[in-house]
C-alpha cells in the first residue's frame, strides 16, 4: 500500500472517529495504518487511544511506547502512555506526565486539543478514573 493510500485510510478513520464510530470498529483501520506506516507516530497515537477506549491497556502501552519513541515531543503520545501505564499499575507514569506537561508549556497552541481529547475520552468512556487522574496531573 502506498503512503498516499495509508494517509487516506488515516484521514478516513479519523473522520469516522469524529462522527462517533466505536473504537472497536476503528482499531482494525488504524492497525492497517500503523502496519503500512510504522514510522509515523500519529497512527500509533491514534491506535493507542483507541485501545484505551476499548479497555485494552496492554495493547495501548505497546502502541503508545512506539508513538513516544517516534515523536517524544508529542504530549498526546505521552498522555496515552501514562493512562495505559496507570491502568496496568506500571511504574514510570510520573515521568510521562511531567514530559507531557513540559511539552505543553512549549507547544501552547495544542493545549486546547489535549483538553478536548480528555473531554472526548470521558464522553466515550464515562467514569474513566485513570484518564481523570492523568488529566488532573497534566493540566495542573
Amino acid at each position: 500500500m502506498s503512503t498516499e493510500v495509508a494517509e487516506d485510510l488515516f484521514t478516513q478513520g479519523l473522520e469516522r472517529y469524529k462522527q462517533g464510530e466505536s473504537a472497536a470498529a476503528l482499531i482494525p483501520v488504524f492497525e492497517k495504518v500503523c502496519d503500512r506506516q510504522p514510522k509515523v507516530a500519529s497512527g500509533w497515537i491514534c491506535l493507542s487511544w483507541l485501545y484505551l477506549l476499548d479497555n485494552n491497556a496492554k495493547l495501548a502501552v505497546k502502541a503508545a511506547q512506539k508513538a513516544v519513541k517516534l515523536a517524544p515531543e508529542d504530549p498526546q503520545g505521552r498522555i496515552n502512555l501514562a493512562i495505559a501505564m496507570l491502568e496496568l499499575s506500571q511504574k514510570g507514569v510520573r515521568e510521562q506526565v511531567e514530559a507531557a506537561q513540559n511539552w505543553l508549556m512549549i507547544l501552547k497552541d495544542i493545549k486546547p486539543e489535549i483538553v478536548e481529547n480528555f473531554e472526548e475520552g470521558l464522553r466515550r468512556r464515562p467514569d474513566w478514573k485513570a484518564l481523570e487522574k492523568v488529566r488532573d496531573w497534566v493540566l495542573s
